[in-house]
């Protein structure tokens, strides 16, 4: 599976460095109800050109940063299971010596509403909202029932991941979730 890198192979293992990363996506009609969010970030995505790896901006209401260099390397198999997920926390000096590299942006707000995280995307995507639910054994990810406000789910579906909607256009925003009955609302 390519991602917006470019770089396509998986060489890398679980163990020490690497885990296995279980989530389920979810296509939402609206943000959440301000009164149902317990924490929220700004998040800026850089998905470095003909690379896995992904650097990543979140900022927190108190005004700190969290900034991570992160490598995802998926498998092609359907379900919960994303592939493999390896995160390396940076200092605003690494962190800036990175973002100089060639990068793909996304930028979105991140609201929790337990039990998942939603995105709700800026930018050419603006009008996508995505909801993701992580899980640290498959059991939990197969018995996960989603909360009523789940429109459709998009686990199987490439496209609603970060490394593909990096390349997305306004057209694709309309179309993609058109695909399952829902119309995203446009500004």
């Amino acid at each position: 599976m390519e991602k917006a890198g470019g770089y396509e192979g998986s060489s890398v293992r679980p163990g020490k460095y690497a885990r296995i990363e279980r989530e389920r996506r979810f296509l939402l009609a609206h943000p959440p109800a301000p009164s149902s969010v317990t924490a929220t970030r700004a998040i800026t995505d850089r998905y470095l050109v003909g690379t896995r790896l992904r650097l990543r901006r979140a900022q927190l209401p108190d005004d700190t940063c969290e900034l991570k260099l992160t490598q995802k390397v998926p498998v092609p198999l359907p379900g919960a299971v994303q592939g493999l997920i390896t995160n390396i926390c940076l200092s605003p000096s690494e962190y800036d010596l990175l973002a100089s590299l060639p990068a793909a942006e996304l930028s979105k707000r991140r609201f929790s509403v337990p039990p998942l995280g939603v995105d709700v995307f800026d930018g050419p995507l603006q009008g996508l909202v995505l909801a993701e639910a992580e899980f640290t054994t498959d059991e939990e990810a197969q018995s996960f029932v989603p909360p009523p406000e789940c429109v459709a789910e998009v686990t199987d579906d490439a496209r609603f991941t970060g490394g593909h909607l990096v390349g997305a256009s306004r057209r694709d925003l309309l179309e993609w979730p058109a695909e399952y009955g829902l119309h995203p609302e446009v500004p």
